[in-house]
This record gives C-alpha cells, structure tokens and sequence, in this order.
C-alpha cells in the first residue's frame, strides 16, 4: 500500500523566517563552490581562481546560474577571500541588481561556510558602501560543511606535525585532498576545523533560511568514514551537512526516519540545529561529490512531508509497505529512482 503526501515546503520555514518563499524559477541562482584542495598547492592568480570556479559546476548547475561568487581555497575567509572576492563579487551583484527580486545560492561543501560568513556581513558592507543589499530569500546547500570537517583537524594536525597520526590518517586526508598538506599551504583548512567553523557567524542576525540536501555515501569505499563521526558522505559528517546544533555522532537529520528511508525512530538523530537550517532531503548513496553533479545515486527520501518549497512543486513523497501491513514503512520521493538529487531540487518549485 502505498500513501502519496505533496512536500509542500514554504509554510513552515516561511513563518519562522518571516521570508515569502514562490518558486526558484522566479529567483536568480548564485553559485558559490566549494573547496578545491589543489588550489593549496597552485595558488591561483584572480582569473585562474574564476576558470576554477566554473569548472566546479560544469556537470549541471553552471547551466541554471545566473551568477558566481568564486573564493580561493589558499586564503582564509575573514582573511583575502573576504576582502579580494566577496566583496567585489556583492558589489557586482548590488550595481547590477541581479538579486533585486531575490536570490537564492546555491552552495556545495565548503561555500555552505563561506555563504554563512557572507550573509552575516553582506548587508552592513553594501550599505556602509552606499549600495542596496542583496535580496538572498534563501539558500541551497549541497553537502554543507558549516558545522566543520573533522578531515580538515587530521589534515591540519598533520601539516602543522603535531601529535600522532598513524598510516589511515594519512591515507584518508590523501585520499580526500589528492595531496599532503604543509605547513605552508593550510589555507581554507584552518576554517574548516570543527571548532573553528562552529565560531563563524555562528548565529547570524539575518533571517535567511538555509536549505540542506544530505548524501550518505562515500566517493573512497569508507576509507575515510573511521575518521568522521557518526554517518557522512565521504568527506562531511551528518552534524555538518545537516545543520545540527552540535557537532556529535549523528545518523540521521531526523528521528523519524533513516537515510535508506526507513521510517523509524532514531536514537541518534539531530534535534537541535542550528539557526533556520532544515535538511529537506536524504540520498543514502550520494556521496560529497555526486549530490551535487548529475549522477544518479539512488532513491532519496524527504525529512518531513510536509515541509514545502512553494504550491506549485511537483515533488511529492510516498509511503511504500514493504512485506505487507505490518512490514517496514519507507518513504521515498516520487521519480527519484530515475531522476539526481539535484534534478529534484531544480525541479521543487515547477
């Protein structure tokens, strides 16, 4: 037996954000990246950082973009990338009014930080300059590292060659930054450490809401996942990428259902998060670099079914009964064994 729920996002995020949600079609899409570990090694001059930028998002958002905020992963964010790229990329937006009708950002990984750092400071720094601050009515974030990357602890400790990391260590950070970092090219990393991540704009004054999308699988056969505490994708554990409160060893965004979809209590799922952060949907399969690129993973499920992202979305949500009556209840969203996770984003409010 199967029970069919419209995801209907906006009522509940829309009352506490005190933002009118419509659809994503009638808003400009910003794209900000991720990090780039070879950029640690490379520096990249202003134009390479650009070309980089682009490239990030070839696969599939690139296309739906109206516009980019490129960043350096050999800077720190307060530091350079604040000032040589945020700021020139918000001016740009303000003087071309790109985000009068509203904006909403599109983020993977670390650009979840880096947009939490910016959406904290936009407004003063625009006005301050005599400009209009941008219309940011929310974002999407694909595996979001906010809440930190406890990888980036491993790979700094490592740089910095202090206390013991033994051969796996190694082999994890190599295997997520295709190097070994040095002392002299921590960059980004120093942002991404747990603690560290956790103290930028950690509670922001703005009332944009922030949208998780969270994978379950891993791009290196688990290899780095004895590393990362509770489930993750590969890279970013379920604290991060689902907005939770706290960082601890999380298997779920929610209590009541699983990643696989299950529909069942879970002991260690988050209950507290942080500051209008709502992880919408789960991929079991997806891991840190497929959730965002068009690479289907699987079904994915939804947290709440009730949670909308405008009347008009075509996602719907369905309840399967596995092995009769009384067997176990998955809910699934409809086409997502045909379609990406980030099809079905794009496609939310059409």
């Amino acid at each position: 037996m199967k029970y069919i729920y419209k995801i209907t996002m906006a009522i509940a995020l829309l009352m506490m954000s005190s933002i009118s949600f419509a659809a994503i079609g009638q808003y400009n899409i910003v794209l900000v990246h991720g990090f780039q570990p070879a950029q640690l090694k490379t520096r990249p001059d202003h134009d390479e950082v650009v070309r980089d930028g682009g490239d990030y998002w070839q696969n599939f958002w690139l296309q739906h973009a109206d516009a980019r905020i490129d960043w350096p992963a050999h800077e720190r964010i307060e530091g350079k990338i604040a000032s040589d790229y945020l700021w020139p990329a918000l001016k740009n937006l303000s003087e071309q009014e790109t985000c009068l009708s509203g904006c909403i950002l599109v983020t993977h990984s670390t650009g979840d930080l880096v947009a939490r750092y910016l959406l904290d400071n936009q407004e003063n720094w625009l006005s301050n300059a005599g400009l209009e601050p941008l219309n940011i009515v929310g974002t999407f974030d694909f595996a979001g590292a906010g809440g930190g990357v406890e990888l980036a602890n491993i790979a700094v400790n490592l740089a910095e060659g202090g206390g013991w990391l033994n051969h796996a260590m190694k082999k994890a950070v190599s295997l997520w930054m295709g190097q070994m970092p040095t002392k002299d090219n921590i960059g980004v990393l120093n942002d991404l450490k747990v603690a560290n991540a956790r103290q930028l704009a950690m509670w922001p004054d703005n009332r944009v809401p922030r949208i998780r999308f969270v994978g379950n699988g891993s791009d290196f056969l688990g290899t780095t996942s004895p590393f990362i505490p509770g489930s993750d994708d590969g890279v970013v554990a379920a604290h991060s990428a689902c907005g939770a409160a706290d960082a601890d060893e999380f298997d779920s965004c929610s209590t009541t259902i699983e990643f696989d979809g299950k529909l069942d209590y879970v002991h260690k799922g988050v209950k507290r998060f942080m500051p209008l952060h709502y992880p919408l949907l789960m991929g079991d399969k997806y891991s840190h670099l497929t959730i965002f690129n068009p690479w289907h993973k699987g079904k994915v499920t939804a947290t709440d079914p009730e949670l909308v992202l405008g009347d008009n979305s075509r996602i719907t949500v369905e309840t399967v009964d596995k092995d009769g009556w009384f067997g176990k209840k998955y809910r699934f969203v409809r086409d997502s064994d045909r379609d990406t996770l980030s099809e079905l984003v794009h496609a939310l409010p059409q």
